[in-house]
C-alpha cells in the first residue's frame, strides 16, 4: 500500500514539476493593434468605405420604398397585368439591392477582402513580434487576453502587452 501511495505522490510531484517549468504570458492583441498607427489608419479607411456603401444601399432602399408607395397609390387604377409588372419591377429592384449588399458586406464581400488587404499584414507583423518575443524570452505559451480564447483570469505579472507594443513601435 505504501508503495502505491509513494508512486502516486512521485507521479503527482513529477507532473507539478513539469507544469511549473513551462512559462506563460498574456497579451491583449486588440490593445496592441489599437496602439498601432497603421491599424488605426486601416480601420478609419474601412469605416469610411463601409459608411459610404451603407449610405448607397440606404438610398437604394429609399428609392424602392418610393416606388412601392407610388405603386400603392396607383394600384386601384392599374390593370392586373400592369400591377403584376410593377410588383415584379419592385421585387427585382429589391433583389438587385440585396445582391449589392451581399457583394459589399457578405462573408466574401468587398469589405472582407479590403479588410484582409489592409489589416492582415499588420496582424501578421504583430504575431511575428509575439513569436520573436516568446522565443527570445523563453515563453512556452502566450494567450490572447483580448480575444475569445476563454481566458477568465490572469495575473497582471504575466501580461506582456506593453512589451509587445514597445517592440512594435521600435
Amino acid at each position: 500500500m505504501n508503495k502505491i501511495a509513494f508512486l502516486l505522490l512521485f507521479l503527482a510531484f513529477g507532473a507539478f514539476t513539469q507544469l511549473s517549468a513551462q512559462r506563460i504570458a498574456i497579451v491583449d492583441i486588440t490593445r496592441v493593434l489599437e496602439e498601432m498607427p497603421d491599424y488605426k489608419t486601416a480601420q478609419t479607411e474601412l469605416d469610411a468605405l463601409a459608411a459610404d456603401w451603407r449610405q448607397d444601399i440606404a438610398l437604394e432602399y429609399d428609392q424602392i420604398k418610393a416606388m412601392y408607395n407610388k405603386y400603392q397609390a396607383e394600384q386601384v387604377l392599374l390593370t392586373e397585368d400592369a400591377r403584376k409588372k410593377k410588383e415584379d419591377e419592385i421585387m427585382e429592384r429589391e433583389k438587385v439591392v440585396r445582391e449589392m449588399q451581399r457583394e459589399k458586406f457578405g462573408p466574401e464581400g468587398q469589405l472582407f477582402r479590403k479588410r484582409q488587404d489592409l489589416v492582415q499584414p499588420i496582424q501578421e507583423r504583430v504575431y511575428a513580434a509575439i513569436q520573436d518575443y516568446a522565443e527570445e524570452r523563453g515563453f512556452d505559451f502566450i494567450f490572447d487576453k483580448g480575444g475569445t480564447g476563454g481566458l477568465i483570469f490572469s495575473n497582471a505579472e504575466y501580461d506582456k502587452t506593453d512589451d509587445i507594443i514597445r517592440l512594435l513601435s521600435n
